[in-house]
C-alpha cells in the first residue's frame, strides 16, 4: 500500500524568527537560507505577516514589502509563499477599517504573496468574512482558520472539539472562500486526544480536495505527538520549522518529524539529506544573533497560561530592552488569571498580547488596577465576540476606566466611522509628514501608526539583537574609539569614547574639553540654582516613540509631553505643573529605565 505523502511549510523564515527572536531578524541575513532551502527541494514557505510585517519597521529599519520582493526573487517564481492575516486586525494589533483590509490583500498580491492564512483570535467568523472575500477577490489562496488552544486547568466552556466542529460550521454557512482550512495552535497546548478528535470531525464536514492543515508549538512539549494525531485524524499537512528555529517556543523541526514518521504510512515530501545541509547554511546565517535561552526550552507553566511561542520570545525581547526581564515569572503566572476572566479569546495575536500586556499591568500596578487599552476593548466587544462572557467585574472596570460602554457592533463598521482610521487618514498624515503617499506608504501609516512615520522620515533606529565581540576595557578599534564598561551605583553602563564624543548604552553626547572650556549655555542651565523646575520622570522603562513638545515651549498641567511605548502599549507622559519647557532629555527612538528623567520644566 503507497504511504500518504503529507505537504510541509517550512515556517522557519516567518515564526520561526518570530518565536526564537521576537520576529527581528534583518533579511539580508537569512537570505541564504532560503536559497539553500529551496535547493533542498522545499517550495513552501512562510514569508511574512504577522509580527514580520509590523517589526521590520519597528526594530529592523527596512521594509516589509522589499523584504516579500527579495523572498520572492530568492524562492524563485513557482514557490508558494504564504503569510499570516489577523482576519479584520490584518496586520496590526488593532482592527481595521475595511478599505484597510482590502488595501492588505492587494498589495500582499502585488508582492509576490501566493497565500494568506487568515484567522480570528475570537473565532469570531464575522471577522473572517470580508477579509477573506477580500484575499479570494485579489487573486490569492485563502486559508481560513480555526484558532485552537487548551483551557487552563479547571477552565470550561469552549475550545472543545465540538466548539471547533461549530466554528468551522459557521465558516461553512457564511459562504467564505477559501482553498483550505488550518486548524492553528499557537500556544502548543492543545491535547494530542482533542487534536485527533478535532481533525476527525473536520475531516467529514470538509470536501477531500480542500487540504487540512495542522499548525502548532512544542512550547509546551507535546508537538509531535499532537501532530502525529492530526495526521491519524486525517489531516494532510503540516508546519514545520528548521534549526535553529525549531523545538522549543517555535515549530517541530522537519527533521524531527521525518524521523518520528519513519516505519509509519505517512512520508514527507523533501530529501532528508538535503534539508540537514539546508540547516547548516541557516545556523550559519543566524550564529550571530542573540538566542534568548527560553527559545530554546519547553516552558511546563504554558498549559496555565498559554502563552503562544511567537509572542513569549517577543515579550521577553522587549522586556529585557526595558531591563524588567526579571519579572517576567510574576507576569507569566499573573496571565493566567487575565485567560479565566477574558471570556476565552484563543491566546494568539492580538489577544495572546492583551493577555500579557493585562498581566504586566496587574504585575507592575496592581492586580486590576490598570486596565490595559486592547484588553479593555477586548471584554468590551470592540474585537468581536469572546467565545465566552468575560468576568462581569473585569467588564465593568473596563468600560469605566475606557470610557467606553460594551458593544456587540461589527469592528469593521466601529472602523468605518472612525475618523482616526482608514487609508484616507493615513494619505493626510502622508501629506502633512511630507511622505510620498504610495500605496505602500499610506497603508505602512494606516497599519503601524507614528512608528511607521517615524521609518518612512527616516528617522527609525535598529533594534536587534546580535551578540557582540568582546572588547578590552579601553581598547582602540580600527575608528579610534575606546570602548569601557562602567559600574556606577548599581547600575552598568557601556560607554564608547572618540574624540569629543562619547556614547553611554546607545546615547550619544557631545563635548569639547580642549581648551578647558564648557558649553557655557548648557553650564548655566544645569547649574542655575535659583530657577525653579519640576523634574518629569519615566513611571516605567519604555521607548520614545512620539515627544510634542519642544525646548521653549509653553505648557499646562496635565499637557501631554510625550508617548512612551513598553510592552506595545502607548503611555502618555504628562506634566505635573505650569512652566516652560526648559529641556528634553531624550529622542525619538531612545529606551528610557524607570525614573530616568524625560523633560525638565522651569517654573
Amino acid at each position: 500500500m503507497a504511504k500518504k505523502n503529507i505537504e510541509v511549510m517550512i515556517t522557519a523564515f516567518r515564526d520561526g524568527f518570530q518565536s526564537c527572536y521576537g520576529a527581528r531578524v534583518l533579511t539580508e541575513d537569512f537570505l541564504p537560507a532560503v536559497a539553500a532551502a529551496k535547493e533542498a527541494g522545499i517550495t513552501h514557505f512562510e514569508a511574512g505577516g504577522g509580527a514580520r510585517f509590523q517589526s521590520l519597521f519597528f526594530y529592523c529599519n527596512e521594509s516589509a514589502f522589499d523584504m516579500m520582493d527579495r523572498f520572492r526573487e530568492t524562492a524563485g517564481p513557482d514557490a508558494n509563499l504564504q503569510t499570516l492575516a489577523r482576519g479584520v486586525n490584518v496586520v496590526g494589533l488593532e482592527s481595521q477599517s475595511r478599505d484597510v483590509i482590502n488595501a492588505h490583500a492587494k498589495l500582499f498580491k502585488k508582492h509576490g504573496i501566493t497565500t494568506i492564512r487568515n484567522f480570528d483570535a475570537l473565532n469570531d467568523v464575522n471577522n473572517l468574512t470580508y477579509s477573506g472575500q477580500c484575499i479570494h477577490d485579489a487573486g490569492l489562496k485563502h486559508e481560513v482558520v480555526v484558532s485552537m488552544m487548551e483551557l487552563p486547568p479547571g477552565c470550561s466552556g469552549a475550545h472543545t472539539p465540538e466548539f471547533y466542529e461549530g466554528v468551522l460550521k459557521k465558516i461553512l454557512d457564511a459562504g467564505i472562500p477559501f482553498d483550505s482550512v488550518c486548524f492553528k495552535d499557537a500556544s502548543g497546548t492543545s491535547t494530542p486526544a482533542k487534536v485527533y478528535d478535532t481533525m476527525k470531525l473536520a475531516r467529514k464536514m470538509l470536501p477531500e480536495e480542500i487540504s487540512l492543515r495542522m499548525h502548532t508549538h512544542e512550547t509546551a512539549g507535546n508537538g509531535v505527538m499532537c501532530y502525529r494525531a492530526a495526521l491519524d485524524g486525517g489531516a494532510d499537512a503540516l508546519d514545520l520549522s528548521m534549526s535553529p528555529v525549531s523545538g522549543g517556543t517555535a515549530q517541530t523541526d522537519a527533521l524531527v518529524m521525518w524521523h518520528a514518521l519513519r516505519g509509519t504510512d505517512y512520508e514527507l515530501g523533501f530529501d532528508a539529506e538535503k534539508v540537514r545541509e539546508a540547516e547548516r547554511v541557516f545556523k550559519d546565517c543566524m550564529k550571530d544573533y542573540f538566542f534568548p535561552p527560553e527559545a530554546g526550552r519547553v516552558e511546563p507553566v504554558i498549559p496555565w497560561s498559554p502563552m503562544p511561542g511567537g509572542a513569549l520570545t517577543a515579550n521577553t525581547q522587549m522586556l529585557r530592552d526595558n531591563g524588567l526581564m526579571d519579572r517576567y515569572p510574576e507576569i507569566i503566572e499573573a496571565m493566567s488569571e487575565t485567560v479565566r476572566k477574558g471570556g476565552f479569546g484563543t491566546s494568539v495575536t492580538p489577544v495572546s498580547q492583551f493577555y500579557f500586556q493585562q498581566a504586566f499591568n496587574n504585575v507592575m500596578f496592581g492586580p486590576w488596577e490598570k486596565i490595559a487599552d486592547g484588553y479593555g476593548k477586548m471584554v468590551l466587544g470592540y474585537f468581536g465576540k469572546t467565545p465566552c462572557e468575560p468576568d462581569p467585574e473585569v467588564i465593568k472596570k473596563a468600560s469605566e476606566q475606557l470610557n467606553l460602554e460594551p458593544t456587540e457592533e461589527l469592528p469593521v463598521d466601529i472602523n468605518d466611522r472612525d475618523s482616526s482610521k482608514g487609508l484616507e487618514q493615513a494619505r493626510k498624515t502622508c501629506e502633512a509628514e511630507g511622505i510620498e503617499p504610495t500605496e505602500e506608504n499610506v497603508f505602512i501609516v494606516a497599519t503601524c501608526k507614528d512608528k511607521g512615520v517615524t521609518f518612512l522620515k527616516g528617522e527609525a533606529k535598529l533594534n536587534i539583537r546580535k551578540n557582540e565581540p568582546k572588547k578590552d576595557a579601553g581598547a582602540e578599534d580600527k575608528d579610534g574609539a575606546k570602548a569601557y564598561c562602567v559600574n556606577l551605583e548599581g547600575k552598568q553602563y557601556n560607554v564608547t569614547v572618540k574624540g569629543s564624543q562619547a556614547v553611554v548604552n546607545g546615547k550619544t553626547y557631545n563635548f569639547d574639553c580642549s581648551e578647558g572650556e564648557v558649553d557655557q549655555e548648557n553650564f548655566k542651565r544645569s547649574s542655575n540654582a535659583t530657577a525653579q523646575t519640576d523634574n518629569v520622570n519615566a513611571k516605567l522603562p519604555g521607548n520614545v516613540v512620539k515627544i510634542l513638545v519642544s525646548e521653549g515651549d509653553d505648557v499646562d498641567e496635565g499637557q501631554t509631553l510625550m508617548i512612551l511605548e513598553a510592552m506595545k502599549m502607548e503611555t502618555e507622559v504628562k506634566s505635573h505643573v505650569v512652566g516652560t519647557v526648559e529641556e528634553i532629555a531624550v529622542s525619538v527612538g531612545d529606551s528610557v529605565k524607570a525614573d530616568q528623567l524625560l523633560v525638565k520644566i522651569s517654573m
